[in-house]
């Protein structure tokens, strides 16, 4: 270990060499590298982490470097867990980067997880973070939390030292319907750079000891007015009693909707004449989409314009439902039921970002 590199750390009074020796034997793993797990690799990196983990299948896009500032324009395209382990081994050799070129899953997360001390959640849905909550639970490893949208994020570390879980703050998966969507919503780019710095903060506190964790205590920020807030919640012991995953970690009302997958939907989209309502913005048509093809009815029409354009929808056969990720297209589904369209509609499971990765699917 070069001392000269971590001097301004090992002079600060409470931390010393013996923090930094802690660093250095440390393994953390980060689940995401978007938004939020950027900062997080960059400053564990650069403070001297040891081992560091690295989990994320997504290609860099261009929407992703107004928030994302590890990759640039040359790197769109590329996975990013290659590009940020290139950088961060560029900023400090002296670490060990380990990657994995896949989303965490039921079949994947326990052995991943295994093999470090911390885990930090840098991902952007529910059903990610439930499963590496209990993946966490199950194999006792401490969990630091970070989500943002729009203006605002927030922060918190759960099943520290038996505390609580994410489980104790949030009992259930959220119905798909009243999640805010980025791609409507947006995020300002400066927010997941705080967030993920104070996630960073809060795997640097749980590996050294230092300060007061963020343990049963959940950090709300406000972007806009500089403020943050602290809540406070306990543990639920039934949460700490997880001995396996589930089977599925769908969202919960996933069931009562037909759904395809994005490899199922294409090979119909190719020998079929089904119809196909698009329910995303005309930006995110331009930047993917589908090839057109003489078979298919379809149609664009946003979310946001769904209630007044419903009757243009013929329901003499199946209906499907397109977005980017899958959850506007669950939206629109249970928009039309209250509206009392009747029909067999179908929701395309993971939106245009599952179809993107079909080996077989061309631009």
């Amino acid at each position: 270990m070069n001392n000269e590199r971590y001097t301004r750390q090992t002079r600060l009074q409470g931390f010393g060499e013996a923090g930094q020796q802690k660093l250095a034997n440390a393994s953390v793993l980060v689940v995401g590298a978007g938004g939020l797990g950027v900062p997080v690799l960059q400053y564990l990196c650069g403070m001297g982490v040891g081992k560091i983990g690295i989990v994320d299948n997504d290609l860099i896009d261009i929407s992703n470097l107004q928030r994302q500032i590890l990759y640039s324009e040359n790197d769109i395209g590329k996975p990013k867990v290659e590009i940020a382990k290139a950088r961060l081994q560029a900023l400090n050799s002296e670490i060990e980067i380990t990657t994995f070129s896949t989303f965490i899953t039921t079949e994947n997360a326990l052995d991943i997880i295994a093999n470090f001390d911390v885990v930090v959640d840098a991902s952007d849905n529910f059903p990610t973070r439930y499963l590496v909550n209990d993946a966490c639970v199950i194999l006792k490893k401490p969990l630091v939390y970070g989500a943002i949208q729009a203006f605002e994020g927030q922060v918190s570390v759960f099943n520290y030292k038996g505390g609580p879980t994410y489980r104790c703050l949030f009992p259930e998966m959220p119905n798909p319907e009243t999640i805010p969507d980025c791609n409507e919503n947006g995020v300002l780019g400066i927010i997941p750079g705080i967030i993920g710095s104070l996630q960073a903060l809060e795997a640097v506190k749980v590996i050294t000891g230092i300060g007061e964790i963020l343990s049963g205590t959940l950090v709300l920020f406000d972007g806009l007015s500089q403020l943050q807030q602290q809540i406070k919640f306990s543990l639920n012991p039934e949460n700490l009693e997880i001995e396996k995953l589930q089977k599925s970690y769908e969202f919960s009302c996933a069931s009562e909707i037909n759904n395809i997958s994005a490899e199922s939907f294409l090979e119909k989209w190719n020998t079929e004449n089904i119809q196909l309502i698009d329910v995303r913005n005309p930006d995110e048509i331009k930047k993917q989409n589908l090839e057109d093809t003489s078979l298919q009815q379809w149609q664009n029409i946003p979310l946001n314009e769904l209630n007044s354009n419903y009757k243009t929808i013929g329901t003499q056969k199946p209906v499907f439902f397109l977005c980017q990720s899958g959850v506007r297209s669950l939206k629109a589904i249970r928009l039309l039921e209250d509206l009392g369209l009747t029909g067999e509609f179908i929701n395309i499971k993971g939106g245009m970002n599952a179809i993107s990765k079909v080996e077989s699917f061309k631009l």
